[in-house]
């Protein structure tokens, strides 16, 4: 069995995918809100 190093794992591919989660997310919720406040709007 292979011995194991803490912290010799390559982090790169992980952190650009959460990098891509975290901003999708943002974009989700910033056009829910905007959604949200253009029915306000149009709902007065």
């Amino acid at each position: 069995m292979a011995d194991h190093k803490h912290g010799s794992m390559d982090t790169k591919v992980q952190e650009k995918t959460f990098d891509g989660f975290i901003k999708a997310s943002t974009y989700v919720a910033a056009a829910a809100i905007g959604i949200l406040i253009f029915m306000a709007l149009v709902n007065s």
